[in-house]
């Protein structure tokens, strides 16, 4: 059975590879990964932010834009940076964060299906070991002078150092949604704009768990099967189960580096299901390069710690967490986002029951309802950079 074939199966305790025996299969664990879907105490053992004021060590994080762990980087540096009880190590942190994957192994620069250039690559052996002469030596090299942030910036494809992240003089800005007939594929005229309509029927599309959203590129690792990075958007566009909302084309160059973030009012015909925003950068020619994306789980949309129900056809606001990026929208390109409920198999998909991931054995469609207007007022908000 093929990888995409096996992770589509139902339910998922069946899956072939997870009765193979270790080491030929999975690692025992797996089974218990899978089966704490939630931020329960099987997880809280090992947070390692619970812990940051016990430890003494200087760090050098580093992630990349495409990378499945870039999160986890960057809350590791930013939480020793603030708490770090000895003052040396929370001034001892850098961050790096390059337009890769899990690893900047490329030797051309490029990453999914795109050529970033040769100063996207990274010597990261040589990389690691001036910073063990700076720690360990106490050699004075590049990091006793140079601020501890080094960004990549999509777009200019270049490298910038900065002082903090996310940066100080960051501009939230927010893109409210908009659209008349309907934004369901590029024949609809979803838009994004910083101006806040007033009346706006809301968008609806059906969401089939049997016929997820296909995941194209992004944050994945660590495989052949699904390549990661950034990759062509359009093939997912016709779809009636993806929303499409676009800025016009930009007059001047537009800067977003930091944290990305969606805010969704929505309601569903489901027990529970998922949301998805993926935000893109569409060239002239129309090419859309992904950029970053995230999930929201409807029961877990206020904490993982605990599952809370609810109510088929009431409205909820859903905050989905996009993680971050930095590129340039260069005069004349887009900013899209697209608004669906699967992203498969980049997310688990929900299959609308309001079971468990593990034992889950059927399929039910959801009916999605999409608002904005002047009492649910949609919207993508960006960091916005002043240039």
């Amino acid at each position: 059975m093929r990888t995409k074939e096996w992770v589509a199966s139902l339910p998922v305790e069946s899956y072939p590879i997870l009765s193979v025996p270790h080491p030929s299969g999975l690692a025992p664990y797996f089974h218990d990964w899978i089966a704490h879907e939630r931020s329960d105490a099987y997880w809280q053992r090992w947070r390692v932010s619970d812990h940051y004021r016990e430890m003494n060590v200087k760090g050098l994080h580093g992630a990349g834009w495409h990378d499945l762990f870039l999160k986890g980087s960057i809350k590791n540096y930013s939480g020793l940076q603030t708490e770090a009880a000895a003052p040396e190590v929370r001034a001892g942190q850098r961050l790096i964060i390059g337009p890769w994957a899990h690893a900047p192994t490329s030797t051309d620069g490029k990453v999914g299906d795109v050529v970033f250039g040769k100063s996207a690559v990274l010597d990261m052996t040589g990389t690691a070991l001036k910073w063990f002469d700076y720690t360990l030596k106490g050699i004075q090299n590049e990091y006793a002078i140079k601020p501890p942030v080094r960004l990549f910036v999509m777009g200019n494809n270049i490298w910038r150092d900065e002082q903090e992240f996310p940066l100080a003089r960051t501009r939230y800005t927010k893109y409210y949604l908009h659209s008349r007939p309907g934004p369901n594929g590029l024949k609809g005229d979803g838009e994004l704009s910083v101006a806040a309509f007033g009346v706006e029927r809301p968008d609806q599309f059906d969401y089939d768990p049997k016929n997820p959203v296909p995941t194209i590129g992004g944050r994945l690792c660590c495989g052949v099967a699904l390549p990661p990075g950034p990759f062509d958007q359009r093939p997912n566009e016709s779809r009636p189960d993806v929303l499409i909302f676009s800025t016009p084309p930009l007059t001047r160059d537009l800067e977003v580096t930091g944290l990305v973030s969606v805010d969704i009012y929505a309601a569903t015909s489901a027990k529970d299901t998922d949301f998805t925003a993926l935000l893109a950068d569409v060239d002239p020619s129309g090419y859309a390069r992904f950029l970053t994306d995230g999930v929201i789980r409807a029961r877990y949309r206020n904490t993982t710690e605990r599952p809370e129900e609810i109510v088929p056809g009431q409205v909820y606001r859903y905050t989905i967490d996009l993680w971050a990026t930095s590129n340039v929208f260069k005069s004349g390109h887009r900013v899209r986002l697209y608004v669906s409920s699967s992203n498969f198999p980049r997310f688990n998909r929900n299959t609308n029951t309001g079971e468990a991931m593990l034992g889950a054995s059927r399929f039910v469609n959801a009916r999605q309802t999409i608002y904005h207007d002047s009492k649910y007022s949609s919207s993508l908000t960006l960091p916005v950079i002043p240039r």
